[in-house]
Order: structure tokens, then C-alpha cells, then sequence
């Protein structure tokens, strides 16, 4: 069995983040969303790893390689562009071949893994498998339809849902999906969708199975969205103290602390995550918190936010919370006067003010 991750997006929800990074490689409880993916196909027993790949393909490639530290071969398709995730799949075609295979959306984080989900399609005769997610309101998601425990139906963010099972981002797929890609039609928006191709299936009497998902998932294109996600893994924390803690220093609950980072007359929370050579000083760091590598904090609160590599935020009066900060920012109280708020700010940012 293979795997094929999608990983071309531009991730336009997240700007200005994705300016100038890949979406998939923003980290949640300090580990980018994409090499979450990676281990949970890894730990399903899959080995042979395909990565779709877009405009962005120069910087994934070079965060993932070739995927020995995970102990995956890992190889490149690339798609020329965005065109859905159908198109993705039609684009794979050469690689996949005929084995069966996970597709994963690489924004998606999903509890528990998949390792389940991978050993029940490989005991069945199913010619697909769509994980599924009870939901409170349908209306923005797919939505499949369930009779007699097959899929029957898929509908694409129905006004009136025929059910609450919406489709998360993981499918299973034997070969007869080639045939699906390559006899459906471009939609309103120009792409080939997966659920067209689901439909299909359905409709040519092919074997589609629901798989509910039990535990939480979240699609982190939107900020709101990495956030919940890095409160909900860092919960799920062990706690580890491999850098350094002053004995002035407090640190309480779940806290993971990499190694050569510096806790310093600081305050620590959890649950929060520290990365290598960061260093906090004379600070306050609440739960639900993580802090990239390379970054110093001094004589500053932050609580429930991410914030990227070789940051430097100091001197900050008021305590920041529910932030995404992106790599290489500089937050600084400046002692010259008059007061006066100075900002450099690129498109699309938000800024909050008290």
C-alpha cells in the first residue's frame, strides 16, 4: 500500500504567513502539520510516501528530503496547478500504479492516527473508504449519505444536509478511482473534485464504505484553526526537560523544554512547548503556548499562541494571547519618546490593539 499527501495548496487563509512559508510546514505543538502526516502514514505501516506538490515544491522538499528520518522513501508528483484533489490523483496515477492507497490532506491533524482506518481497508474487498466526522452543522463541509452502512450519496456543502457525516481529508482508494478521475468533469470552479469522483464510484456500483472518526480533527487552514489544534496536541503532551531551568524559575504541568533552550527568572505553564536554543527571560509563558526554536522572550506573557523561529519579542506590557507570530518577528516596547505605536505590517495582517 502507498500513500499520497497533498501538499500544493497556497494556503491564502493563512496570509501573511504563507507570504512566505508553506502552510503544511507551520508548526503546531513545534511540529510542522505536514510531518505530523508523515508519522501518522508511517505509523499505519505504509512506507512508500508520494507528496503532491505545487509552486511551493522548492521548501518542502527541503524540509522533508527524502524522507529517511522517518523511515519513508518519499517521492515528489508535481501538479501543475491547483486543479482538486481529483486532479491530484489523476496526476499520480504513474506513481500509484495499482496498489491501494491513503490519500491525507497535509493541513489536516487528525487524533489517534490512521492506523485503524489502513488495517480495515486492507481486510476488505472495498473499492474506497472515506473517513467521516460527526458534526453539529454540515453545511460547509462535504457531506456523505449513509443507507444499509455504504455510502450512497455525497453532496458538496448542502444547504439542507441529508446527514451530520462530514468528510474530513483522508480517503482510501483501490485502482477503479483512476476511472472515476478520468470520466468526470471539471466543476463550476474549474477543478476536478473527489467527491465527483466518490459519486462516480457510487454510481457505478462500486464498494464505499464510511469510516466515522471518533476522535477530533481540525483542518488548520485558518488561524483560529492552528490554534485549537496546538491546544488540543499539547495536551496530549509528555512532559520533558532536556534544556535548562534556573532555580528561579518555575515550571508547572505538562511542559516540554528541547534541548538548549534557557528558562531564565520565568514562569512556565503548561501545556506549553519550548523549542532548541530558545531562551526566556525574566517572562511568563501560559498553557497552551508554543515557542519555535531560536526565539527569545523577555519580560513578556504570552499565553495560547504560536510563535515561529527566531523571534524576538521584548518588554511587552501587556500579555499576548490567542497570536500566531510569524518567523524572524521582532516585538519590542521602544524607550524613546514620544509613545508612539510603530508597525511594519504586510498584507492581509491583523493587528489587535487594547
Amino acid at each position: 500500500m502507498k500513500a499520497l499527501i497533498l501538499s500544493g495548496g497556497k494556503g491564502t487563509r493563512l496570509r501573511p504567513i504563507t507570504y512566505t512559508s508553506v502552510k503544511q510546514l507551520v508548526p503546531v505543538a513545534n511540529k510542522p502539520v505536514l510531518f505530523r502526516v508523515i508519522e501518522a502514514v508511517r505509523d499505519a505501516g505504509i512506507s512508500d510516501v508520494g507528496i503532491i506538490v505545487g509552486d511551493t515544491a522548492p521548501e518542502i522538499q527541503a524540509a522533508v528530503g527524502d524522507g529517511s528520518r522517518w523511515g519513508v522513501k518519499i517521492t515528489y508528483v508535481r501538479q501543475e496547478a491547483p486543479l482538486g484533489l481529483a486532479h491530484a490523483v489523476k496526476v499520480a496515477q504513474d506513481y500509484l500504479r495499482e496498489e491501494p492507497f491513503v490519500m491525507f490532506l497535509g493541513d489536516n491533524v487528525i487524533q489517534g492516527g490512521i492506523e485503524r482506518l489502513v488495517k480495515q481497508f486492507s481486510q476488505n474487498t472495498w473499492n474506497a473508504q472515506i473517513v467521516l466526522k460527526h458534526v453539529e452543522d454540515p453545511r460547509a463541509f462535504g457531506v456523505a449519505e449513509i443507507r444499509d452502512g455504504r455510502i450512497v450519496g455525497l453532496e458538496e456543502k448542502p444547504r439542507v444536509p441529508k446527514s451530520n457525516y462530514a468528510l474530513v481529508g483522508i480517503y482510501m482508494f483501490d485502482h477503479h478511482i483512476f476511472e472515476a478521475v478520468n470520466a468526470i468533469k471539471p466543476s463550476w470552479r474549474n477543478e476536478l473534485e473527489i467527491t465527483d469522483a466518490i459519486q462516480y464510484l457510487v454510481e457505478k456500483g462500486y464498494k464505499v464504505y464510511p469510516y466515522v472518526h471518533e476522535g477530533w480533527w481540525i483542518d488548520t487552514g485558518k488561524m483560529e484553526d492552528l490554534l485549537e489544534a496546538n491546544r488540543l496536541l499539547l495536551e496530549e503532551l509528555t512532559p520533558q526537560i532536556a534544556g535548562f531551568v534556573d532555580s528561579a524559575s518555575e515550571v508547572n504541568g505538562k511542559v516540554w523544554i528541547e534541548e538548549g533552550a534557557e528558562i531564565i527568572n520565568s514562569v512556565i505553564r503548561g501545556p506549553a512547548a519550548i523549542g532548541r536554543e530558545s531562551r526566556i527571560v525574566n517572562s511568563y509563558i501560559g498553557p497552551f503556548t508554543s515557542i519555535y526554536h531560536h526565539t527569545t522572550i523577555e519580560a513578556s506573557e504570552v499565553e495560547h499562541s504560536i510563535i515561529l523561529e527566531n523571534c524576538q519579542i521584548i518588554d511587552i506590557p501587556q500579555r499576548i494571547e490567542n497570536s500566531l507570530i510569524g518567523r524572524s518577528v521582532e516585538v519590542k516596547r521602544s524607550p524613546i519618546k514620544p509613545k508612539a505605536i510603530k508597525l511594519v505590517l504586510g498584507d492581509h495582517s491583523k493587528v489587535g490593539i487594547l
